[in-house]
């Protein structure tokens, strides 16, 4: 059985102590950790080798897929937050060839989920940056014996110049991405300005499974068109796409400048795609094993009273992971939530 963690925020080494204090206390090891996610301040970023001293220190030897993912702070003001994903043994390390940058060569395959470190190009322009970064993670999938089509979910980071931009990376996914069936993976895009790697305008962290794939979708026709799903069922779990108060017809933001607000709609409509899958009737729903919230620096202020709107939709069994980024691809929305759910 997989076990998430939330997100555990604090100093460089604090921050990884508290991340294994969880996972011992959910009866894990370090030998069963299959992925590992960095939220790096620029702070964390400027002394990444101490943040490489703390994962050995924590982790030992073992060899688990890391994603490091700038943002722009961290809720409580700390400098790194540690995020783990275990799995009984540990899953099947699959060795990849070596490439430039970081965390590269390494992936690990545990229930049927593939987890791949994160991944940055080396230059050129966006859309070519973009591209880079999927046939990066094709590369990676294929010594796995996959595909880009095995992909269920996919999170790029991206800088505020880069905004007008982003609609080209629409191409390079519609060439690449999709399986046999036309599943294409649940997605998120988040606006941080500080990059991990020195001349990187995209980011990219993915995840594949090794199961048939299934759309989930409530019935919103804006996804007929789309290079992602609100939902990619895989196996025992179901992958989403990033959610925030996006009226589906319209297409327009709402609740402009309403934090509550907007978290109520986000809730709901991942409650919408809870539903359509099969997994409950009503909140709460405790199948959502992990929420990640990726909250605006004018979010932060109200972002506590979060907590009892998401109780309503989830009681308290979703691991949260809460990072600020510099901003949304929607300039009004002020929190995007990625959920995880698994089935009975």
């Amino acid at each position: 059985m997989t076990v998430r963690l939330p997100a555990y925020a604090g100093t460089i080494g604090g921050a990884y102590e508290k991340a294994v204090a969880g996972l011992t206390a959910a009866g894990a090891t370090a030998g069963d950790i299959v992925h590992v996610v960095e939220y790096a301040t620029a702070a964390a970023l400027g002394a990444y080798g101490d943040v490489e001293a703390a994962r050995s220190a924590a982790i030992g030897g073992h060899r688990a897929p890391v994603a490091t993912v700038a943002v722009e702070a961290l809720p409580g003001g700390e400098d790194l937050a540690v995020e783990l994903t275990a799995y009984p043994g540990g899953g099947e390390l699959i060795e990849a060839a070596p490439d430039e940058g970081m965390h590269r060569g390494a992936l690990r395959v545990a229930g049927g989920i593939v987890y791949l470190p994160s991944i940055h190009p080396r230059g050129g322009d966006f859309r070519s940056q973009y591209r880079q970064c999927l046939e990066q993670a094709g590369e990676l999938l294929k010594a796995a014996g996959l595909g880009l089509g095995a992909l269920v979910q996919t999170t790029d980071y991206t800088a505020s110049a880069t905004r007008a931009e982003y609609p080209r990376c629409g191409r390079p996914r519609k060439e690449l991405l999709g399986s046999e069936d036309g599943v294409f993976p649940g997605a998120a895009g988040i606006i941080v300005d500080q990059p991990v790697m020195p001349g990187a305008m995209v980011s990219l962290d993915a995840i594949a499974s090794t199961a048939p794939l299934r759309t989930v979708n409530p019935g919103w026709k804006r996804y007929d068109t789309l290079t992602y799903k609100p939902g990619v069922a895989a196996g025992d779990t179901l992958f989403m796409s990033g959610f925030g108060a996006l009226e589906p017809a319209t297409q327009k933001g709402i609740f402009d400048g309403d934090l509550l607000a907007q978290a109520e709609y986000t809730y709901a409509a991942i409650a919408a795609t809870l539903r359509e899958a099969g997994l409950g009737d009503r909140p709460p729903y405790g199948c959502v094993t992990r929420l990640v919230e990726y909250i605006t620096p004018a979010a932060v202020e109200r972002y506590a009273e979060v907590a009892e709107i998401r109780r309503r939709y989830f009681g308290d069994t979703p691991a949260i992971s809460a990072v600020v980024c510099t901003a949304l691809l929607r300039p009004d929305f002020m929190i995007e939530v990625v959920p995880t759910a698994v089935f009975p």
